[in-house]
């Protein structure tokens, strides 16, 4: 049984640790396939291949993008894509734009809490400064004393209806979505308990995901409590949609660690089943 992990984070985006060191630490947790799905951005995947080349590990070109649904933000994972594909690079590019403003209004609203200097300091905690984001905000948060954990962090700050939260209209499913496709990649739809969508809402979703081209759901994932697990697996095979599994990993100490979360259940497609690279790398058909 293949340890496939297909969700996690760089310093790219919002994760703390270098690409580098994320596939090393995922070669130390015993990960056989790793993707790096930084928010909106592929810088990191040219130095996470490096680092993977002469491993046990095969890294899974990927990314995460931002939608806007049905008024909400859903993430779309993007697994296997061609991070230089133009159609694929212009879309996260203008993405990217973006954050910078949102980044600066959320600074401004928690300012007007009294909270100040928040944007400067989300800034010196991201790497990349194209993608001061929720996450750096909730660690400078932490930093500050503000709150105790990140967990406060998010519960107190930065959702909606709280201090530095701010309306943002992000892409849309369908050109997220196609420009994966466009690039050869497979679209996944990310966390989906993440998301304050009713039933129906959450069907009309995976929908139109469907209608569009997407092929998966993360069924298994950080993101997710225990108990969810179950109901998503049904989802995916009422809905036709292959399972993916990804701890979502962005710091040591933060959530689940790359690797270390329970197997799909057997009912499930995998989203990884027949991919040629995996056959190739272990000599072996992956299930």
């Amino acid at each position: 049984m293949l340890n496939i992990d297909l969700h996690c984070h760089s310093n790219v985006s919002d994760g703390v640790l270098p690409p580098a060191e994320v596939v090393a630490r995922a070669a130390a947790n015993g990960v056989h396939a790793l993707a790096l799905t930084d928010h909106d951005d592929v810088a990191g995947l040219a130095a996470a291949q490096a680092a993977a080349e002469g491993t046990e590990l095969a890294l899974i070109p990927g990314v995460e993008i931002s939608v806007t649904w049905n008024g909400q933000t859903v993430h779309i994972v993007g697994l296997r894509i061609d991070p230089v594909h133009p159609e694929l690079a212009a879309g996260l590019h203008n993405i990217r734009m973006g954050r910078i403003e949102r980044a600066q209004r959320m600074g401004d609203d928690l300012a007007r809490s009294g909270i100040v200097g928040a944007y400067e300091g989300a800034y010196d905690f991201a790497a990349n400064k194209q993608m001061v984001g929720r996450t750096h905000f909730a660690r400078w948060l932490v930093a500050q004393g503000h709150v105790p954990d990140m967990r406060s962090a998010f519960r107190r700050f930065l959702t909606r209806g709280n201090p530095g939260y701010v309306e943002h209209q992000w892409t849309t499913l369908e050109n997220a979505v196609g420009w994966i496709r466009a690039s050869g990649g497979m679209a996944v739809i990310a966390h989906p308990g993440r998301y304050a969508f009713n039933a129906r809402e959450l069907h009309l979703l995976l929908d139109a995901f469907r209608a569009l081209g997407g092929e998966g759901i993360e069924v298994i994932t950080g993101s997710h409590h225990p108990s969810e697990y179950g109901k998503f697996a049904d989802l995916a095979r009422a809905f036709g949609l292959k399972a993916s599994r990804g701890a979502d990993f962005h710091a040591p100490g933060e959530g689940i660690d790359i690797g270390r979360l329970p197997a799909l259940p057997h009912y499930c497609q995998p989203v990884w089943q027949g991919w040629p690279e995996l056959e190739t790398h272990f000599s072996l058909s992956p299930t």
